[in-house]
């Protein structure tokens, strides 16, 4: 196959146009949620995908849009998807993605904001939502929903004809398209207040995907399974990147189906948040409770003997024996439920437990932590694709053309070509984040790591999350949080405290799994989780199980009373945001009568259970 120019691309609808002149029939998208052939696999070629984007180009163009007018696509992830996004690319008409399960209040003020002109739509559930803010949206004039629903014009049905499409007139349409010309604004999802319209051009993304390009040479022809939401910059980047790579994409029906669909695509790469690997994780530990005998021996040792494992450094000979034994007898299933052939994953957006970062590239399947912001394109580091470039608890080295320096309280500060143009109508907020030089200040507290002659860069917390007890100490949550997840019996927690507290508190959610594994083993008897979060002896245990990892930090930092809760956090509940962080606002609001019961007596040990 020819070797992609990256050089010379400047546009994100280039490559597209390469692939379709080298290798038209190559295959290139592959989904289950097309309406002529639903639950079975419908796979698009590079000249397809050119073709249906000249087409949706020539319906935008009908709808009498102009360059620098704004679309909004709110979809899982699907070609349809790619289709609008690639055609408003190449006519200079802006996209906004939007997240399916924004609330209507989210809905209302970006299609405002942005003065959306036309809205395509996954489904009718989506196309409601709209709906019932269309008459606050004055600039909105139509719908598209890519099923069939009422109060929308079915997709499929309005497309123009191949024969329609006038060449002539998008060819000279993407002509006028430069490297400068804005290509999205996506409106960060926020753990606080209004979303922030992020304003993203053809070279800030295109300037991300070369610099990762080099980083993690994946080869074209592979395949990959893509579950993440397009909507979010990172897989959204990542995209362009499998486009570029001329990497076979096949799109998740749901995180439901996620385990059959990785046996039918069998991906050599994916890319996730930990929240998911945690979840794969559990699963693997729980159903290697259920084994017996030999087989659950030597599934408990080849744990022991990952958990060793040190990467990018030599264990000795027969360190490797071993583990050689236990891939090829326990690891190799890990692999199998992948799909097979996978060699890695890539996972952002938030901390992944080194624990299992070690695991996993113990068992042949490396885990790859980066780091970055919507603001930047998005990646700013990420750890190598050789294990003599990885540094585990780090989020790696700084890509290609990117300049990283710690401000002097520590703040991780960035410059270059991906660094955003600025937040959308709010120049006062781009003045805030943006300082002299161009420097971006990412509001995230970070150190450097020396590490196999390299220096890593390390998050340790979020700068406005950062709070200090009533003796003035300060305490990063994010910190003690990751820590304390690398119990077996803790599934998600948040720290609490500061201001006028004299001590550390923490929610938390067990792992309900190991916990009732656990409580079986010791013949512990519950008919439900309240019961059991209830019971002394779980509490004991989840109390131990923090008194061990508190040993960690200082006596200031360390939690002191926890709270057992059954209900766990996800972003359908409004816990999280769509990439998994905790909206603590949100939390400490839905636990206000909780997180102060903690504090009344004054006592500083103690569990409490909800």
């Amino acid at each position: 196959m020819k070797k992609i120019l990256m050089n010379a691309h400047s546009r994100l609808f280039d490559v597209l146009e390469e692939h379709v002149m080298v290798q038209p029939e190559q295959l290139f998208l592959s989904s289950k949620k097309q309406p002529d052939s639903p639950n079975q696999w419908k796979h698009y070629s590079f000249a397809d995908v050119q073709r249906l984007t000249n087409r949706t180009s020539q319906l935008l163009i009908n709808l009498g849009l102009q360059e620098g007018e704004t679309i909004a696509i709110i979809s899982t992830n699907r070609p349809e998807w790619n289709f609008v996004d690639l055609a408003a690319l190449q006519t200079g008409i802006i996209d906004i993605p939007m997240y399916p399960t924004f609330s209507e209040h989210d809905y209302e003020f970006i299609l405002h904001d942005a003065e959306v002109r036309f809205v395509f739509a996954e489904d009718e559930t989506i196309v409601r939502k709209v709906m019932a803010i269309r008459n606050k949206c004055p600039n909105l004039k139509g719908i598209f929903s890519f099923e069939s629903s009422p109060g929308a014009d079915y997709f499929w049905e309005v497309l123009p004809a191949q024969d329609s499409v006038n060449q002539d007139v998008i060819h000279a349409g993407k002509a006028a398209i430069t490297s400068a010309h804005l290509a999205t604004i996506i409106y960060t999802s926020g753990t606080t207040g209004n979303p922030k319209g992020v304003m993203l051009t053809h070279q800030n993304i295109m300037s991300n995907v070369r610099s990762v390009m080099q980083v993690l040479p994946l080869g074209g022809g592979r395949k990959t399974l893509s579950f993440l939401p397009l909507c979010h910059s990172f897989e959204r980047t990542v995209f362009y990147v499998y486009m570029t790579f001329g990497i076979h994409i096949s799109y998740a029906e749901n995180l439901d189906t996620l385990v059959e669909n990785l046996k039918d695509v069998k991906p050599y790469c994916f890319t996730t948040v930990p929240r998911l690997l945690e979840k794969v994780y559990e699963k693997i530990m729980a159903k290697g409770a259920t084994l017996r005998g030999i087989k659950k021996n030597l599934f408990y040792w080849s744990i022991a003997l990952g958990e060793k494992y040190r990467i990018g450094e030599h264990s000795g000979w027969w360190y490797n024996i071993k583990l050689a034994i236990a891939r090829t007898l326990v690891f190799s299933k890990w692999r199998e439920a992948l799909g097979g052939e996978i060699t890695f994953i890539i996972t952002g957006a938030a901390a992944m437990q080194p624990r299992l970062i070690t695991l996993f590239t113990a068992a042949g399947i490396g885990v790859i932590e980066g780091y970055g912001l919507t603001e930047t394109s998005p990646v700013l580091t990420v750890n190598g694709y050789s294990e003599s470039e990885r540094c585990v608890g780090t989020v790696g080295l700084p890509i290609p053309g990117v300049e990283i320096q710690l401000a002097v309280d520590g703040e991780i500060v960035a410059r270059g070509p991906n660094i955003m143009k600025g937040y959308y109508k709010r120049p006062d907020l781009t003045d805030e984040v943006i300082k002299k030089e161009g420097w971006f200040h990412t509001g995230d507290i970070g150190e450097w790591v020396n590490f196999n002659s390299n220096k890593f860069l390390k998050i340790t917390d979020r700068k406005k999350e950062l709070f200090k007890t009533s003796g003035g100490k300060y305490v990063a949550p994010q910190i003690l949080e990751m820590k304390m997840k690398e119990s077996p019996y803790i599934e998600q927690i948040m720290v609490v405290g500061g201001d006028d507290k004299k001590f550390i508190s923490a929610l938390i959610i067990p792992s309900f799994s190991q916990l009732e594994d656990w409580a079986r083993k010791v013949g512990l008897s519950f008919s439900n989780r309240n019961e059991l979060i209830s019971n002394n002896r779980v509490i004991d245990l989840l109390q131990t199980e923090v008194n061990v990892y508190n040993q960690h930090f200082g006596q200031w930092e360390q939690i002191k009373k926890i709270t057992l809760l059954v209900d766990e956090w996800s972003p359908a509940t409004g816990e999280l945001t769509p990439t998994m962080k905790l909206k603590r606002k949100t939390i400490y609001e839905r636990y206000k009568t909780i997180i102060p019961a903690m504090y009344q007596d004054g006592s500083s040990s103690g569990t409490e259970v909800l």
